[in-house]
């Protein structure tokens, strides 16, 4: 199935298309802003819309070629539609171009710091830098439960190949089950 996939360069195109959908919802799923931190906000669902894509790249990277290639149009299909979501937003042709290089130092710094933590097993660094960088906070506490699910979706993701990747899509987590519990009085 791969190899035909990849034969035509608009077929590729659609299964990327479709991969890029597929995280997208996942990265606007309300639990992740309802029950985690996130701020549901323009930064935060960029952050958000980051982390997600950050993990199935993680994955992608791990996997025999073609993954590299689908790799890399994944993240120009992210940025292409950060630049036109910029625009969107009244940024002007002028302005566009600094905050893409805003957007992509940002996008690789979470990649790197996502990497670090989770491939050395250090949940309180993932806990502390998703609490800054994703929720914008402080302190390890607040992101506790949104390094279990980074966890729980790095972890789930290890098990998919290309062709789950691209055909039923990468699963993660309902976000709601890493929540912490809530205190009623």
């Amino acid at each position: 199935m791969i190899a035909r996939l990849f034969r035509r360069s608009s077929a590729r195109s659609q299964a990327v298309m479709t991969l890029h959908g597929r995280i997208n919802d996942a990265s606007r799923a309300p639990g992740l802003y309802t029950r985690l931190g996130v701020p549901d906000s323009v930064e935060g669902r960029f952050e958000c819309l980051t982390l997600h894509v950050v993990l199935v790249l993680r994955r992608l990277h791990q996997l025999p070629p073609p993954a590299a290639d689908v790799a890399q149009d994944l993240v120009n299909s992210v940025f292409l539609q950060l630049d036109a979501s910029l625009r969107e937003m009244g940024v002007g042709d002028f302005g566009v171009p600094k905050r893409m290089k805003k957007l992509g130092a940002a996008f690789y710094g979470r990649a790197e710091g996502c990497d670090v933590a989770l491939d050395g097993g250090d949940e309180a660094a993932l806990a502390l830098a998703l609490a800054r960088n994703v929720i914008g906070v402080e302190g390890a506490e607040a992101g506790r439960g949104l390094a279990r699910y980074v966890r729980a979706a790095d972890a789930s993701l290890a098990g998919a190949d290309l062709d789950r990747l691209l055909g039923e899509g990468p699963r993660f987590p309902a976000p709601e089950a890493f929540a912490e519990p809530e205190v009623r009085p």
